[in-house]
């Protein structure tokens, strides 16, 4: 089979190389979002794999790819966040020549292609989720999760077991896990994937993944496959998905390897096939998941009594070209001025702390005090306005913010985890016409 294998490309997602091959000429575009670990190169080495893939290409034009920081892609990017990856796919997209596509994503790869979904709804005509999880870490709200003590045993395990995968490959695929042939292939697969200090870095990273709260964004038909003897994932993480999901359904195979590509590599791929053929896209709405940058001037009254109109006008107007440099700068889009301030979008919240951290520079080079407000969540469209609770919430966080204070909201604090973005934790706060309370964290300078 590995001589079927395709042509490695390369593009770039901003200044990271991402290796990519694309695979067939059916009808529907198909991006595969690994999971964990992979090398778009190797794979095809593997009987089995091979088999896969090439199923899936029989019917559709098959894009896979190797996450930033694995395989033939650049490794040296420390720990990518979720927003990062987002754009991996959307690169290589752009350089497929694919404006829409069905996407499947096994185990943490259905995390990246589901922040996708949520942010490009209008690249996105289906999504499969095989093996996924919304959570992985113990949180009050979700005390299923690993607690961190025993998450800290399993990266030292890691670390100082790295090149024999015995254990990992029991858990993922328990049916052939005896098999010699079988533990040489994964064997070589994931040594050839990534280092030690990049696999841990990675896992670290998954650990941290919440993508809770975008999940009903996704607006595209979904399938959630679990296979019900999956020792990876527990069944009520595809549950939780499926329900959370607004078009989606869960479909549970009997099969106990986690790996789809383990075992009868057509029981997975037909299921993917059978469904991306038929999904039926609803008619799509204005909503979209985007970050909410609110900011605003401290003080901006009494300096402005202080400065007398014209010197007011001549400030603010160098305040409000700065800040929409900076807003451009990070690919924000400057929705409207509100006042003393500005409503921003952005397609990842990264972006967004990173312009709010720009205006607060150039505002203080002008003597300028900003507080700003950073929330992620599902806004509507109206022309060139933006609306909806994630508004109400990004103002309402800016409307309690201190003096220099860029404060946002735990789901920009989740996505952003692999930033190197660091916060300190505020008491929960009720929000102004939003119910219940609202977990906040204050950006460390």
């Amino acid at each position: 089979m590995a001589a079927d294998r395709p042509e490695t490309r390369f593009t770039l997602a901003g200044d990271v190389s991402i290796a990519y091959q694309v695979f067939g000429d059916g009808p529907v575009d198909l991006v595969y979002a690994s999971g964990w670990l992979h090398n778009i190169d190797v794979a095809w080495e593997h009987p089995g794999y091979a088999a896969f893939l090439n199923r899936l290409a029989e019917r559709c034009r098959l894009i896979l790819f190797d996450k930033r920081g694995t395989g033939m892609s650049d490794r040296n990017v420390g720990a990518p966040t979720l927003e990062e990856r987002a754009e991996d796919i959307r690169a290589v997209m752009d350089a497929a020549g694919s404006e829409r596509a069905a996407l499947f994503g096994v185990s943490e790869g259905g995390n990246m292609t589901t922040m996708f979904a949520a942010t490009y709804p209008e690249r996105v005509s289906g999504v499969v989720l095989i093996g996924c999880f919304p959570c992985r870490a113990w949180k009050p709200d979700w005390p299923d999760g690993r607690k961190r003590d025993a998450h800290e045993a399993d990266m030292s395990n890691l670390r100082n077991s790295w090149g024999d995968f015995s254990d990992f490959f029991r858990e993922v695929a328990p049916t052939v896990a005896d098999d010699p042939q079988e533990q040489a292939f994964m064997n070589r697969l994931l040594v050839q994937s990534g280092s030690p200090s990049s696999a841990v870095a990675i896992t670290r990273l998954n650990y941290e993944i919440d993508i809770r709260a975008l999940l009903p964004s996704v607006q595209a038909p979904a399938l959630v496959l679990h296979m019900s003897g999956d020792r990876a994932v527990d069944l009520r993480d595809a549950r939780y998905l499926a329900e959370a999901m607004p078009n989606s359904e869960l479909r549970i195979l009997e099969r106990d390897d986690h790996l789809p590509w383990v075992g009868d590599p057509y029981q997975v791929s037909d299921q993917i096939l059978n469904f991306v053929a038929q999904a039926e896209v609803p008619v799509r709405d204005e909503r979209v998941l985007a970050t909410i940058l609110v900011t605003d001037i401290v003080g901006s009254t009494e300096r402005a009594a202080k400065l007398g109109d014209a010197g007011w006008k001549q400030l603010i107007e160098s305040h409000d070209s700065a800040a929409r440099r900076a807003v451009s700068r990070h690919d924000g889009d400057l929705v409207k001025w509100l006042g003393d301030g500005l409503m921003a979008t952005f397609a990842g919240p990264s972006r967004a702390v990173a312009a709010a951290r720009a205006i607060r520079e150039d505002a203080a080079a002008l003597g300028l005090q900003i507080r700003s407000g950073v929330h992620t969540g599902e806004c509507l469209r109206r022309q060139d306005d933006v609306t909806g609770l994630a508004v109400t919430i990004s103002q309402r966080i800016a409307d309690g913010a201190g003096a220099e204070e860029i404060r946002v909201s735990g789901t920009v604090r989740d996505l952003v985890v692999g930033s190197g973005l660091e916060f300190e934790t505020l008491a929960p706060q009720t929000l102004k016409g939003v119910p219940g309370e609202w977990p906040l964290f204050r950006l460390q300078s």
